[in-house]
This record gives C-alpha cells, structure tokens and sequence, in this order.
C-alpha cells in the first residue's frame, strides 16, 4: 500500500509539531516525493553523490561528458567537483520554492567541503565561500574536527550558513555551536546582516549507536541488546536541552538513522530530521502517529547500563567529555571520516570511468 502525500505521517509531523524533516540526498525524484510530503531541506555527501551518478545515469553521464569535452584540460578531480557542484544547485532549485515561501528560514540544500581536508581549516572555508555562492539557499557541511571549529567560525563570520557534521557527541554539538555564535557575532560587529542565516549542527545518531555495537564486539562485552540503540537518542535528548538553555542560534540536524526510535523518540522539537528516501517511505507507511516525545526522557535502567559499560558513551553523553582536541580521534568520528573519503575516492574513480571508459568492455555493459 502506498500512502498519498496528503495521509503521510511525516506530513502530519510537519504541520502539528515544531518538527522537522530533510531529504536525505540531493537525488531530484527522491526530494521531489519528500516535499510533497512536508520535507523542509536537504543534503548531500561524497557517498550520496556517488548513488545519484550511478542511479541517474540518465541525467548525469551525458551531463559529465559535455563537461569533459567542454573543459578538455580538467582531471577527474576538477570534473568530479563540478558534478558536486551542479548536484547541489540542482537540488538548490528544487528546494527554491520551499525556501521562498518560508521568508529564507528554510528550504535549503547541503553541501559537503572535501572530506580530505578535514584537518585544513583554510582549505574548508575557500571552499565553503566557493559553495556558498552557487544558489542563495545553500547550507555548507563542515566536519566537527579540531580544524573544523576554525572554519565553522570563520566561515560563519563571511556569511557562509554552516551545517556542523560528522559529529556525535554533545561536547561537539556544543564547540560547533560556540563556533557559529563567534562567527555570528564577528559578523554583525562588522556591519554584516545575520537575520537570514540558519545555521545547523548535526548529531549523527545512529553512528554513535554503531560505534557502540562495535565495541560490543571488539571488546567481547555482555550487555543488554537494547542499550545501544538508546546511545545517540540520550546525546541528542542532552544537546537539545543544552542548545534551549543557552539559547544557541543553532539547530539540532538528527542524521544516520537506523531504526524507528530515531523517529518517533525525536518528534516535538525545534529540531530537523534527516531521511533517506528508503526510511521516508518506511515511516509514512508505517501507521505510526508522530506524537510528540523529545521532552519524555530515557530511561534511566538504560543510562545507566550505558554509562556502566561503555566509557566513550560517558565521554559522548557529557558536555565536557571530549576536548577539541580529542574531536578526531573519538571512535565515531575516525569511522565516519574513513567512509566520506573512501566514498570521495569511489566518486572519482567513477568519473575517471566516465572520462575513460574500460576498452575492454562492450559499450552500454
């Protein structure tokens, strides 16, 4: 059974709570179904961009290869960039609409600086000035490095609106935060506008819960089953107060979920959601009704087993649990940034196969 746009739980999400969600790719077809269904945003990365090459060959091949015949002295480096580019503003375009309608609050498309350079700030804010400027509803993803703080203030600072990622922790939440708030503040001490930026700052819940499963396995522990799966919803729930009390002009971006509970146990706050197209579909055909639960807090039982058996969830749960300088080699945040710049050397290898194909095959194979 296929539920309409207009019986959508994540619809009726939208419209009775503060809470909302993006798309969790800048694939036209997918963004296109969420915004008929109340989805406010979008994002991408190296390995979203890698799955739109590959399933919208229709779209994107001819598209590279007038590129590549356009600019015929370009690597596969600087053609690679320029589909990133073009996928982005495409899905910027799309999300216009949204974007105008909503005063410039929302709306806006994600892009991602090179992952390689997680550790140059300067590198990451040429960049991000460069991506800003591709459509006027842009968001810039940056990672929660060390390197990555610089940027995000800098960055913010030049009127860049920042989305804080690769982050699990609420002591990253809280560095992105106060890095955002410095850059803001320089701009308007400057004489910069400020009053249409929306900056974001992400918790990629269901990477810390995965960190914690491998640990469980790493480390032969005996815990109950359960428990992990509570890990990112605990850090978020944390942060969440935490942004609130100190009235932060951030928002909380809920990103990588792996089961309904990244759903439901979100639903009431100020906060977006990102989904892929696979969960988007999953949840509205779920039956579930999106009552609001962000102030219902969990368990304690599960805290505790947490807090008791996993020392990297105490030093993601509390606020002065990792040091910026601690950022890049926390678990969650080494795994994450071998899979964007593994997916980022995927992406142009698939463009080198674009710019030239294997002889050895048929044509079309």
């Amino acid at each position: 059974m296929t539920i309409s746009a207009i019986e959508s739980p994540l619809l009726r999400m939208v419209r009775e709570t503060p809470t909302e969600y993006w798309n969790d790719s800048c694939d036209v077809g997918e963004l296109n179904y969420a915004i008929e269904r109340g989805a406010t945003g979008a994002t991408s990365n190296p390995s979203i961009v890698l799955d739109v090459l590959k399933s919208d060959r229709a779209y994107w091949t001819p598209r590279a290869h007038e590129l590549a015949a356009a600019n015929p002295t370009w690597s596969e480096v600087e053609l690679g960039w320029a589909l990133i580019e073009q996928m982005a503003a495409r899905g910027a375009g799309v999300l216009k609409p949204v974007f105008d309608a909503n005063g410039g609050r929302k709306g806006r498309q994600s892009i991602q600086v090179n992952p390689a350079n997680f550790r140059d700030s300067g590198a990451m804010v040429e960049q991000a000035v460069r991506f800003d400027r591709l459509a006027p509803n842009m968001h810039v993803k940056f990672p929660a490095t060390a390197a990555g703080m610089a940027a995000v203030e800098e960055a913010t600072a030049r009127g860049v609106n920042a989305n804080v990622t690769v982050s699990f922790t609420v002591s990253q939440a809280i560095a992105a935060a106060e890095a955002i708030e410095r850059g803001l503040t320089r701009r308007e001490a400057a004489g910069g506008d400020t009053s249409g930026m929306t900056p974001m700052v992400v918790l990629m819940i269901g990477r810390l819960d995965d960190w914690l499963k491998v640990l469980v396995e790493r480390d032969g522990l005996a815990v109950d089953p359960a428990a992990p799966n509570w890990a990112g919803i605990a850090v978020f729930k944390r942060t969440y107060a935490i942004f609130g009390e100190r009235h932060y002009r951030s928002r909380l971006l809920q990103a990588a979920t792996r089961h309904p509970l990244h759903w439901t146990e979100l639903v009431g706050g100020d906060v977006a959601l990102t989904l892929t197209h696979s969960w988007q579909v999953r949840f509205n055909e779920s039956g579930i009704a999106p009552a609001p639960r962000m102030d219902r807090p969990v368990d304690s039982a599960i805290l505790d087993e947490l807090r008791m058996r996993f020392p990297d969830f105490v030093r993601a749960y509390e606020p002065d649990g990792l040091t910026p300088a601690e950022f890049d080699t926390f678990g969650s945040t080494v795994r994450t940034l071998r899979a964007f710049t593994g997916a980022y050397q995927d992406l142009l290898a698939a463009v080198r196969d674009l710019m030239l194909p294997n002889p050895d095959l048929r044509p079309g194979s």
